[in-house]
């Protein structure tokens, strides 16, 4: 298991990486980092008062994780042994986005599959 900070350095760092793994918890720490961030982009909107502000900062934010959000669902969707383009799933209407969120909560193949070695958690030293 991949924790909160490693998932979100690791996110960073594999900025267009649509190659390899990404484990289930290092793909659901990353989802619950954006959604941090859309709800302090909020915050900061209301405080500021500015709903013009707000989408703005919102939007910069959406495109600058758009890549490595893209990057991680295909890596994710390679570690349960599916396609990449599994992640497209999730443009039909009501039932995609469902079949999407079952897929990234399936347990990982606990083996190497065509995609790569098990991804596994950096080893922190005390």
């Amino acid at each position: 298991m991949t924790d909160f900070g490693d998932a979100v350095r690791l996110f960073f760092q594999n900025y267009a990486n649509f190659n390899g793994r990404a484990s289930r918890s290092m793909y659901w720490w990353v989802m619950l980092f954006n959604f941090i961030v859309a709800c302090a982009i909020g915050v900061i909107g209301a405080i500021i008062g500015s709903e013009t502000m707000a989408k703005f900062l919102d939007g910069i934010y959406t495109l600058a994780v758009l890549v490595p959000s893209l990057s991680i669902g295909v890596r994710r969707m390679h570690d349960i042994g599916k396609g990449g383009g599994w992640i497209f799933i999730s443009l039909i209407p009501f039932v995609g986005w469902i079949w999407y969120i079952v897929l990234c909560c399936s347990d990982s193949e606990p083996f190497d599959n065509r995609f790569g070695p098990v991804p596994y958690a950096p080893v922190k030293k005390y």
